[in-house]
């Protein structure tokens, strides 16, 4: 919840310049839109302003929110350890110990800035309905003092207006004392409520145009609109930007309701109507009831109203079709934006794998991953071809944890904090958790022991400018990185796919990204589990790194990926297990290896 405090802020800022665009956009092809055009754009904001709260999958605004993953993840504590495994499969050839270590982290408390910002939204929202209740109550308290509309002429009028929109259904229509504009309430059962005041000095073409004013709302499912207004007036209730969207959208409708209306009439009839609203602009006021749509408004509204009947022309074929191209362009761009606001998107991103369907096929892997949710991906190289197990799994980003770490040392090689005939580094004598940790590391040492303290010693000499760099080039997952460059791999802010470690596996395997094929070669010898040195057809060199995340004492996510050659093939794999607990590398590699014997490869 305080995630989403912070992240919903940073919504409302966007959401600000959107609404900006929109109003600018409207104001510049106000020749062109139409009344009805310009009011309908309106609902595209409102459609904007549910992204925030749906999880919407953004395209490459991951960047944008950077600075919130440095809030939102804490720099991991050296808290407790992780089980020691070990994977050391047998096959012949000469196979290398992994050890599977990890430390632990803590979920950071919550922001107290996002739980601030979080709390005042609840107890906004709270007062807003509270002030509708109170809104309720008093339409309920008119709804019974109200009565049937007694008066024949009136009525007679009304079922006249009824039959020239050609509205067959029956609306009823009340009279009232308590109310100084005449309004339409009602989403699903529509009433017409008329003021006695302005029955007592009627005006057969003053009531006409008020009736057919209130019925084009009907027509028009305005009280949809006013619904849908009212209910992200609620929402947003801090963003200004949003209230004065919504008040100029209200009095949209109103200025489209009088364009309809306009349609019906003569050329002759405009002036009149015009001085209907002009005549009454003093004897009504705004609709007490938000949700409630009137010929009522303010008085800077009924200028602009009276200022658009005045100048109304008919559109022609030419305007309309500018005004469509125009609307059409508009809504592409307002659309184009609407997931840079996802708050459950930036913090649970999936990867958008655009691959034909024909490479890709999905198997049944579920007895492998008992008791864990989970996925498994496996790249033919030689036949391009894909088999995934569970694709909402393979495409979903979680932190990598330890496997990062042969990307990070290709980071260190490619800027020379280590070499492949050099990669040295003394120990600092600090003691850690693990005893393998706790001794000069070379590559090849740190790697198999996954030695944190190693990698972080080469994230601080390349500095989070390059490290940020590298990661954009190769296009590592989410691309974010804590800009205190702790261990961001660690159930931090840095997040990839299954499908999106074996396309960079590959990637590095072709050398795609023009690094040092020196360099390239020795992350590979660092990752080598099993190598065969008679190349027979049988022979096989296997390439492998796990990762284990360990969160308040808790394994709750193992990763296995690699690479296996063979004679005449090589495939390119990863596997991804998550659970409450015991969900580890060294279980991620068991099911990898159990999973590849059972394929034959």
């Amino acid at each position: 919840m305080a995630n989403f405090g912070i992240r919903f802020f940073l919504c409302n800022i966007f959401i600000c310049i959107i609404i900006g665009f929109l109003i600018i956009a409207k104001r510049a092809f106000k020749n062109y839109l139409t009344s009805r055009m310009q009011f309908h754009l309106w609902y595209l904001l409102l459609g904007i302003l549910v992204v925030p709260f749906v999880p919407f999958r953004p395209a490459s605004f991951t960047q944008a929110l950077t600075l919130l993953g440095a809030w939102k993840n804490a720099a991991p504590s050296n808290r407790g350890t992780i089980m020691e495994g070990v994977l050391n499969p047998n096959p012949s050839g000469v196979a290398r110990q992994m050890n599977d270590f990890a430390l632990s982290v803590s979920r950071k408390t919550p922001s107290m800035i996002g739980l601030i910002l979080c709390s005042i939204w609840l107890a906004g929202i709270l007062t807003m309905i509270l002030f509708v209740i109170k809104s309720v109550s008093r339409l309920n308290a008119i709804k019974k003092s109200a009565l049937p509309l007694q008066n024949k002429t009136v009525r007679i009028l009304y079922h006249n207006c009824l039959r020239e929109l050609k509205i067959k259904r029956k609306i009823p229509i009340y009279s009232t004392a308590f109310l100084k504009s005449p309004v339409i309430v009602g989403l699903f059962n529509p009433r017409i409520y008329l003021p006695i005041h302005l029955i007592s000095d009627f005006n057969a073409a003053d009531m006409r145009y008020m009736l057919l004013h209130e019925l084009q709302h009907y027509r028009h499912k305005d009280a949809l609109a006013g619904f849908l207004m009212n209910f992200f007036g609620i929402l947003y209730w801090s963003n200004p930007c949003v209230w004065f969207a919504l008040k100029e959208m209200r009095n949209d409708r109103e200025i489209a309701c009088d364009t309809s209306v306009l349609k019906l009439l003569d050329e002759s009839d405009y002036e009149d109507y015009g001085n209907t609203l002009i005549n009454f602009a003093q004897k009504v006021s705004l609709t007490p009831f938000p949700f409630a749509a009137g010929i009522s408004g303010s008085m800077k509204q009924m200028q602009q109203r009276i200022a658009n009947i005045s100048s109304y022309k008919k559109p022609s074929v030419c305007t309309k079709l500018k005004g469509f191209t125009a609307f059409a362009t508009i809504s592409v761009i307002l659309l184009g934006l609407a997931p840079i606001l996802s708050t459950y998107a930036a913090e649970q991103n999936r990867y958008q794998w655009n691959i034909p369907s024909d490479k890709v096929s999905t198997i049944d892997l579920s007895a492998w991953f008992n008791g864990y949710e989970g996925s498994f991906v496996l790249y033919d190289l030689n036949n391009d071809t894909w088999n995934v197990y569970d694709m909402e799994q393979a495409t979903l980003r979680t932190s990598p944890n330890s496997t990062y770490k042969i990307y990070d040392a290709l980071f260190g090689l490619e800027e020379g904090v280590i070499s492949p005939d050099d990669s040295f580094m003394a120990w600092d004598g600090t003691n850690h958790p693990f005893e393998a940790w706790n001794g000069d590391q070379d590559l090849l040492s740190a790697m198999q022991s996954s030695v944190n303290w190693y990698f972080e010693e080469i994230d601080k000499q390349i500095g989070e400018t390059a490290i940020q760099d590298y990661i954009r080039k190769i296009g590592y997952g989410n691309e974010m990185v804590n800009a205190t460059l702790s261990p961001y791999w660690m159930q931090g802010a840095l997040k990839i796919s299954p499908v999106e470690q074996v396309e960079l596996l590959t990637a590095l395997y072709n050398n795609q990204f023009d690094f040092a094929p020196e360099n390239i070669n020795a992350v590979k010898n660092s990752i080598c589990l099993i190598s065969s040195e008679n190349f027979s057809s049988k022979g096989k060199n296997f390439y492998g790194k796990t990762g284990t995340g360990r969160v308040d004492g808790q394994d709750v996510n193992g990763w296995f990926v690699g690479l296996l050659e063979t004679a005449d093939n090589t495939y390119v794999f990863a596997a991804n297990i998550q659970a409450a607990e015991n969900a580890t590398g060294s279980k991620a590699s068991e099911i990898s290896l159990s999973i590849l014997s059972h394929m034959g490869i």
